[in-house]
């Protein structure tokens, strides 16, 4: 027997609505490419979507067509992402961080008709235009006052002359819950990007979930900075979530230096972030150099890469601002654990509480996760042994754009993060490392994320990481690199007394090298791969 009740699709200009509706002046605050700061209301938002969508519209663009951006979080981008989907058209952020090849690699797999570009990020189209195969009409997200002239593009398009000259009075359309709504490709760090391909649905219910009491708890009261890009896999859902919270949202704009994010905090009286490690590193140093203080700020929300307990403990100490670790991918939407705090755990001594918050988090409702050992067989999830992380649900990719990478797909829908973890008794992640970072010496696993979050806590060191390096006895050890404070003259043997006692004794580096700057990713993650191509000929010490 079947339930007596009924089946409206789940679409994502309904949170426009919703919010448009309910909390009509809760302002959305933009820091323009152009420089001012520019403010409206969730009502103002939804007519300017409404008017896009029917300018797309008028461009030929229809149900499922691809349509891209390369863009900052701006009050703009936050128009595109309800106008397109709002259509049935499919929004593909482009990563304006990746390689020229990469970006005109996923413009002409993904067959994007369209592309809307950021002022300052047009040189970058205009880098790759004679490579992409299908782009009909490409759009400047400025006014006519600041359209530039392109000898390279034909005919761009002024985005608020699109808007002017429409009504806004569109009726959004009706369509199948399962029409795909936004396109996010991996960063490609090995191989060409892969094309993640969400729904409506599943966006939504992402959206619902991650916006409970649970994991990111938003109410009107709530004022968030999504530091992290929009097109970091949809801004972390953050942009989605905020606005069926009524949540007041605080964009960033291109400026993401320490001092641009305090000012936003401060004068924006923000509540809650969301970035990357190395973004709240500058921030905290810029704070730290000038003795500010983020004194609305109660919560921020990092993921990306793993949060070093020094940067959660600076987080408390010196702002009183709780962190809260979420691990995920693209590929989940993408959240799939973040901090939580069982009953009584807020009230354990500052240390152990850390503890938690080092951890990657306890699994949200919805994502189901276990560990596998290589040929499949599952794992106990005690915290004894380390495996395999593979995950399911319904905001989980099935299969990349295009049938690309199947090996990752296993039966009866788990998904192959390529995340080495232990699971905990209590349902904490522990991630130790991804699968093709692990160092494994004489037969054991030694944690690469562990070692490299130890040394942040040593006075001067700014940043470290570490890879594995040839050993003729014991297969592979690791070799810490180390980007020192300015003015630190921290060395090898004060790092290296700094760990002692804070890890296996066969854990500890046999080397540590310095260097000027740890090269990161598109997406801010520690590229491990170009560290190896630069000690790919290094030799450890023999004595």
């Amino acid at each position: 027997m079947l339930g007596l009740m009924q089946d409206r699709p789940l679409q994502i200009s309904q949170m426009i609505e919703f919010a448009a509706n309910y909390y009509p002046d809760v302002e959305i605050v933009a820091r323009t490419v152009e420089g001012p700061i520019h403010r409206y209301g969730y009502r103002d938002a939804r007519k300017r979507a409404k008017q896009i969508a029917e300018a797309l519209q008028g461009l030929g663009i229809k149900l499922g067509d691809r349509v891209g951006t390369l863009a900052w979080n701006t009050h703009r981008h936050f128009e595109l992402y309800f106008g397109i989907s709002g259509i049935g058209a499919v929004l593909h952020t482009i990563n304006p961080r990746l390689a020229p090849e990469h970006v005109a690699y996923i413009a002409n797999h993904a067959e994007d008709q369209a592309i809307f570009v950021d002022l300052n990020l047009l040189p970058i189209v205009e880098g790759v235009w004679e490579h992409l195969k299908t782009v009909k009409h490409v759009v400047v997200m400025t006014d006519r006052a600041h359209m530039p002239q392109s000898k390279k593009i034909p005919k761009l398009l002024c985005y608020e002359e699109l808007i002017a000259a429409n009504p806004g009075t569109l009726r959004w359309p009706d369509f199948d819950e399962n029409t795909a709504s936004s396109l996010c490709y991996t960063s490609g760090t090995t191989g060409n990007p892969k094309g993640v391909l969400y729904s409506h649905r599943s966006t939504m219910i992402h959206a619902m979930m991650s916006s409970n009491g649970a994991v990111i708890p938003m109410n009107p009261d709530t004022t968030v900075l999504p530091v992290v890009p929009m097109f970091h896999a949809n801004a972390w859902g953050l942009v989605y979530a905020a606005p069926i919270c009524g949540a007041e949202l605080v964009f960033p704009g291109p400026k993401l230096d320490g001092a641009s994010v305090y000012e936003l905090l401060d004068k924006e009286k923000v509540t809650l972030s969301a970035g990357v490690p190395t973004v709240w590193l500058a921030l905290l140093d810029y704070c730290a150099q000038n003795k500010f203080k983020m004194s609305t700020v109660k919560r921020t929300l990092i993921g990306g890469s793993a949060v070093p307990i020094s940067m959660i403990e600076r987080f408390w100490k010196e702002h009183g601002i709780e962190v809260v670790q979420g691990w995920g991918m693209t590929e989940m939407s993408p959240l799939g654990t973040t901090t939580r705090f069982n009953r009584g755990e807020r009230d354990l001594p500052d240390a152990e509480r850390f503890a938690i918050t080092a951890k990657a988090g306890r699994p949200v409702f919805g994502c189901e996760m276990k560990i596998i050992d290589d040929a499949g067989n599952d794992l106990p999830q005690d915290g004894s042994v380390s495996g395999n992380l593979v995950v399911r649900g319904p905001w989980i990719v099935k299969g990349y754009m295009k049938g690309d990478g199947k090996n990752q797909f296993l039966k009866d829908d788990w998904f192959m993060t390529g995340d080495v973890c232990k699971i905990e008794t209590d349902g904490s992640v522990v991630i130790t490392d991804r699968s093709k970072d692990v160092i494994k010496s004489g037969g054991e696993w030694i944690s690469s994320i562990d070692l490299e979050n130890a040394a942040m806590g040593c006075p001067g060191v700014a940043e470290a990481a570490v890879i594995g390096v040839k050993h003729p006895k014991w297969d592979e050890r690791p070799l810490m690199i180390v980007v020192r404070r300015p003015d630190a003259k921290v060395a090898k043997e004060d790092i290296l007394k700094f760990l002692d006692g804070k890890i296996a004794k066969w854990w500890m580096p046999d080397d540590v090298q310095f260097i000027d700057a740890i090269p990161h990713g598109a997406t801010g993650k520690i590229l491990k791969t170009a560290l190896r191509e630069t000690f790919k000929d290094y030799k450890l010490p023999t004595a």
